[in-house]
């Protein structure tokens, strides 16, 4: 089968596309034949060698969809040729409120979805919901599943409250957004782009503005009051800008920190306003399915932003690195005689 490798460290450029044997299902397996595969940053990062528990070489990707090809011994209710997607949460563990020490995501350490097929257990593939493509599918697992953990399990929205998500654009961020929108919350956003924010508020967005504004803050506050919830996946200088947005008892849950460590923390800022901080990242699989349930209920389709061929996974790294997107980059995936 043709796959994207990495051999070595070093960024997007060290990935190859290569010929490698297809893998076969072993017991309480299935065999899916992937039609898209999608980004998200964690590959970019894992080509720098940026990630915990590097090992190589691996195929990357935790996001796809596809076709069940074959099953293996003990895997039953799966037809060959069900459309599906793929759980990339694996081995998350017996408790819900955080994931075991077997636990890891598809795509590094495990060969992941930039490939024309995947083995994967069978309690990590879930039939496709109906009203989604095949690409939209793909686009959907690890961004909305985090998104997903992190406004309804974690930080708990509830109708009517003011959820603050910086850095609109992202797939977990935009996400986020549709689901507070579903939820019935009050969803303001940030950007360094005008354009990514009037997109937003096409989603649902009730306002927003552009955070290299020296009154961006001032702005915040006067549109919006405070916020009640705070999604962050940024870090950095913005982790104190939301404490100080947020209202007093309000609760901020951080899954990642693309721009780093928060510079300048002054503690009493977070324990005068009873804030409530919490980490998360990905979800167990209850939170997989609650999601997909979520999701169908509300009609909630990912936004795809480009889509590349497999060939072009080079490119579309690079173009992911320059965060000018607005949605999910997406891999189509050649048949299995191209």
């Amino acid at each position: 089968m043709k796959a994207i490798m990495l051999r070595k460290t070093g960024g997007p450029e060290q990935l190859s596309y290569e010929e490698v044997n297809t893998p076969v299902p072993g017991k309480n397996e299935v065999l899916v034949r992937l039609k898209y595969a999608a980004l998200n940053r964690r590959d970019v990062w894992i080509t720098y060698g940026k990630y915990p528990g590097m090992t190589l070489p691996s195929i990357l990707g935790a996001d796809g969809a596809g076709e069940v090809s074959a099953v293996g011994e003990g895997v039953k209710a799966m037809d060959i040729g069900t459309e599906v997607l793929i759980n990339p949460s694996l081995n998350w563990g017996v408790e819900e409120a955080f994931n075991g020490p077997s636990y890891s995501i598809l795509g590094m350490p495990s060969n992941g979805t930039y490939a024309q097929y995947i083995v994967v257990p069978a309690e990590n593939v879930y039939v496709k919901p109906p009203y989604l493509s095949l690409e939209e599918a793909a686009a959907l697992p690890l961004s909305a599943l985090t998104a997903y953990r992190a406004l309804i399990t974690r930080g708990n929205v509830k109708k009517g409250e003011n959820v603050l998500i910086p850095g609109i654009g992202s797939g977990v961020a935009l996400f986020a957004l549709q689901i507070a929108v579903a939820a019935g919350a009050r969803v303001f956003v940030t950007s360094s782009s005008e354009e990514k924010l009037e997109r937003a508020k096409k989603l649902g967005a009730a306002g927003g503005t552009n955070y290299r504004s020296d009154t961006y803050i001032k702005e915040l506050k006067s549109q919006m009051g405070g916020a009640d919830l705070a999604i962050d996946g940024v870090g950095g200088q913005t982790f104190n800008d939301l404490i100080q947005l947020a209202k007093p008892g309000g609760r901020i849950v951080s899954f990642g920190a693309t721009a780093g460590p928060v510079p300048d923390f002054v503690l009493p800022r977070l324990f005068f306003k009873h804030l409530n901080v919490m980490g998360t990242t990905m979800g167990s699989p209850r939170d997989f399915e609650q999601m997909l349930q979520f999701f169908e209920q509300h009609r909630i389709r990912p936004v795809v932003d480009r889509v590349f061929s497999l060939e072009e996974a080079v490119q579309a790294q690079v173009y992911m690195e320059k965060g000018r997107q607005f949605g999910k980059i997406v891999l189509e995936i050649p048949d299995s005689g191209a």
